[in-house]
């Protein structure tokens, strides 16, 4: 990596901003209610960070800082939220920053129980350490066997002071006295894992879920079983009591369903089935409100309310994005303020980059949505489609027909979707006449207005349709458009052309009305994937070579070739104005092309690699998704708001790996000390005043000074005054200055000598000018830069008035006018100031014209100033 970048290996044109789509995990969340503000906030995990909602409208409150490592559990009490990471934790003030921070485990800890002023913390090998949270010190550490009693539950007994229940894997459960250092009491269980242990609303008693499904209701006074409710879904994950009046209890289970049990008629009155698509990881009820907060694996937090007659839930609010990873994003619309996504979980949803409440799902592809809403849910797992693996969007006419169409994994037909009416659409486009299974769809464009859908098939079909009324309108080809399976198709912004590509390495281009081949060309390899940027005509093949081509397609020719990725190319992107090609590869880089100079100028390096890069429509975002991840990751444009300078990087150019954006926007990190001195990126460039003797060089000068020279006469006659200058009044204001471009002040005149003569002295009229001077120096000593620098600074009738005295008749000699003719020479010979010495020379022939053939030394001259100018000029224009 050469200093020419600025020693820098991370990316110069993106900044993390911020991830979207990602709501929960695995880890169970947190209510905690604020005195202050008198309501209920829920604070759930997203990897290495934590969000915190309000539960009256879920809108996002806060995000945490960034712990080093995925947070593996959480707890909190009135002020603080703790999170464990690895063998540490964490205390969080404010939902957001880091207070304390306690050391001291050897094992991953799993539990943690706020404790009044401390904290309890359990790692994995039970070992229990009791903290004292605000000077961080170990207060008491407790030993367990692992083979005797596992940790794997922890209770504090309302009213029980300074005491704690642990329940075991092995299935006892003990009671410790925490200040005295005590075993109080040891419960021998049920002979079954204890997976859950929560307080029930009434003194002494307390739930206890076991990893058979049971919910034991347990007397921890008198030992004694009060009642015992069995599900059929695995462990017991999480149990939670209603407080406003109803004795419901509601127990969580791994597959998603919940069960809710009448602990006074000891019997289940209801089951929320499928609540979330994975394990419920936490459930609570808030206090004294029929509000069941739940969160899961899939991405989701949701809240349901328990206000119909026969007690079931219906849910109220929810927050969710995909249970599974992304398989393809894209903007949609103009404004850049939404974001498609189609994932392995089947679903299609909208993000906004704005705000979570303009979130929408578009939901399941539903094979037949008619006998789905006949029959219900019940059946609606068998008619889902698969994946959606490819879609394309344009909302020209979202508001009158469906403007998604989206092919589905190993599926031929490929459905329709309203994005206003966030649904599936009305129709299935697939030709009639194919029955074959094994044909698939491969990829889709629909044109820019909105009116067609364009096809292709792994067979090598590409067929219209209308997306209005699903009609088909044709296909490409006499049988089909390729002999391989079709890698991707696009029409242009005027539904002229369409252009396809097959896995054959043909690349062909088509009238798109009377679908007849207009073009063909082979490529070095087989195309992976086609962008068409329809503004500018330029279209982007990655190739199976993992060598990027780029082509004009009004020219049909291949205009840059780009090559550098190591892996497959998996995604390909514009920037709005098509200057940049972005490109997204298994090499886990993400690296951004610069078109006009044909240069890499930034790329960087992720630690999972990039599936999708798809940049705003107003230039502002990139966003990327990535492989296993959940979430869209958002980059902002750093050229937008500071200024970059886009070298050309070098080839071995090895960029360093960085973090993916965490979910709350970005904090201006403090510049250290090193990046604070000027980086080469910001020094001023000088330009020299000749890049290479071979090149012909302008002057710097405005036009005006010399593109004239030639009509002055005309000039001079137009503005020619139309009545004489009226005499002013009064003395003069000014100064007087002397007449030129540079403003000189006028000497006063020294009139000291009384006695001066009154005969006029003709010498001093016949006196030569500088430029004169420095001509007749300049045959002495073959020098011309001062009597040109003298040229430069005059304006267009001041040359023509130094040009018009170096003929004899005006003061001038034959000499003077063969120096100027080699000064004219060396300006050619030298190739600078190019426009200025055929203007002059123009000037110069126009006024000496007559008396050029009577002198030879002249036209001896002139014969070798006109070859080496003729031979200039033909080299110019076949430039």
């Amino acid at each position: 990596m050469e200093g020419g970048t600025g020693g820098r290996t991370s990316s110069a044109l993106f900044a993390g901003f911020r991830a979207l789509g990602l709501f929960s995990n695995d880890i169970p969340h947190v209510v905690r209610f604020s005195a202050l503000k008198r309501r209920f906030y829920v604070t759930t995990c997203v990897g290495k960070s934590f969000h915190t909602y309000d539960v009256q409208k879920l809108s996002l409150v806060a995000v945490s800082n960034s712990v080093p490592q995925d947070i593996c559990c959480m707890a909190a009490d009135g002020r603080l939220v703790f999170a464990a990471y690895g063998n540490v934790f964490s205390a969080f003030a404010r939902n957001k920053e880091v207070v304390h921070t306690f050391k001291g485990h050897k094992a991953e800890i799993h539990l943690l129980q706020p404790f009044g002023d401390h904290i309890i913390s359990v790692d994995t090998d039970s070992i229990l350490i009791i903290w004292h949270i605000y000077s961080e010190e170990e207060y008491l550490q407790l030993t367990f066997d692992k083979s005797v009693f596992k940790i794997s539950a922890i209770l504090h007994p309302s009213t029980y002071l300074n005491k704690i229940l642990l329940g075991s894997e092995q299935g006892s459960l003990q009671l410790w006295n925490v200040k005295s250092n005590k075993l109080l009491y040891t419960f021998l269980g049920w002979k079954i894992g204890v997976t859950a242990l929560q307080q029930a609303p009434a003194v002494d008693v307390v739930a206890v879920g076991l990893m058979s499904g049971q919910v034991i209701i347990h007397n921890i006074k008198f030992d004694e079983t009060l009642m015992k409710f069995r599900q059929d879904w695995g462990p017991i994950t999480s149990i939670s009591f209603r407080t406003d009046g109803h004795p419901v209890m509601a127990a969580g289970s791994p597959c998603g369903h919940i069960g809710l049990w009448d602990l006074e008629d000891k019997k289940l009155i209801n089951q929320m089935r499928n609540a979330h698509s994975t394990a419920i990881a936490g459930l609570t009820f808030l206090h004294r409100e029929p509000l069941l907060v739940t969160n899961g694996a899939d991405n989701a937090l949701r809240i349901w309310i328990f206000d119909g007659p026969t007690g079931e839930g219906r849910l109220l609010r929810f927050r969710m994005g995909h249970s599974a990873p992304l398989t393809k994003i894209r903007y949609y619309g103009q404004n850049g303020q939404q974001i498609l996504s189609a994932s392995q979980d089947g679903t299609l949803q909208s993000f906004s980059t704005i705000h979570e409440k303009f979130n929408k799902s578009l939901g399941h592809g539903l094979i037949n949505k008619k006998r789905v809403k006949r029959k219900g849910l019940q059946n609606a797992m068998s008619v889902r489609l698969p994946p959606i693996t490819k879609f394309a969007a344009e909302e020209a006419r979202e508001s009158d027909w469906d403007s998604i169409i989206a092919c589905h994994q190993g599926k031929l037909s490929c459905s329709t979707w309203n994005y206003q009416r966030s649904t599936i659409g009305a129709y299935f486009l697939k030709p009639k006449e194919l029955k074959t299974d094994d044909i698939t769809a491969t990829a889709v464009d629909i044109t820019s207005c909105g009116n067609f859908a364009v096809i292709g098939l792994s067979s090598g079909t590409v067929d219209v349709y209308n997306m209005q009324s699903g009609i088909h309108r044709g296909s490409f080809g006499e049988d089909q458009a390729h002999k391989g399976s079709v890698r991707g198709v696009a029409v242009d912004g005027l539904n002229q052309l369409t252009i396809t590509t097959g896995s054959e390495g043909l690349l062909k281009f088509w009238n798109f009305k009377n679908k007849i081949l207009i073009h063909s060309m082979s490529l070095d390899s087989s195309p992976n994937t086609m962008l068409l940027h329809r503004d500018s005509g330029i279209l982007g093949l990655a190739l199976d070579d993992f060598s990027i081509s780029v082509l004009d397609i009004e020219t049909r020719k291949i205009v840059r070739e780009f090559s550098g990725h190591h892996g497959q190319i998996n995604d390909l992107a514009f920037s709005p104005d098509g200057r940049w090609l972005i490109s997204a590869s298994m090499d886990c880089t993400v690296r951004t092309w610069d078109l006009p100079s044909g240069c890499l100028i930034d790329s960087f390096l992720l630690d999972s690699a990039p599936l999708n890069v798809t940049m705003s429509p107003t230039g502002d975002f990139l966003a990327t998704s990535h492989v296993d991840h959940l979430g869209i990751y958002l980059w902002s444009n750093v050229s937008l708001y500071s200024v970059v300078s886009l070298r050309p990087l070098p080839t071995d150019y090895v960029p360093s790996v960085v973090m993916l954006p965490g979910t709350c926007q970005t904090q201006d990190v403090e510049l250290s000390e090193e990046t604070i001195e000027p980086s080469d990126e910001m020094i001023e460039y000088d330009s020299p005043e000749q890049l290479n003797e071979q090149l012909v060089t302008l002057s710097l000068l405005p036009e005006s000074r010399w593109k004239n020279l030639l009509n002055l006469d005309v000039i001079k006659k137009k503005n020619k005054p139309k009545e004489p200058p009226k005499v002013p009044k009064s003395a003069p204001f000014f100064i007087p200055t002397i007449p030129g471009l540079v403003p000189r002040y006028a000497a006063p005149e020294q009139n000291n000598d009384p006695h001066q003569s009154k005969v006029v002295n003709l010498g001093i009229l016949a006196q030569k000018s500088d430029f004169c001077l420095k001509l007749e120096e300049g045959l002495v000593n073959n020098k011309y830069e001062a009597a040109l620098n003298l040229l430069k600074e005059l304006g267009p009738s001041g040359i023509e008035t130094e040009l018009r005295s170096l003929s004899p008749d005006c003061g001038g000699s034959i000499e003077v006018m063969q120096s100027f003719l080699k000064m004219i020479r060396m300006m050619l010979d030298r190739k600078r100031d190019f426009e200025l010495a055929q203007a002059y020379l123009a000037l110069f022939l126009k006024l000496h014209l007559k008396l050029l053939p009577s002198e030879p030394v002249l036209l001896e001259e002139l014969t070798k100033l006109s070859s080496q100018v003729e031979e200039n000029w033909i080299h110019f224009k076949d430039l």
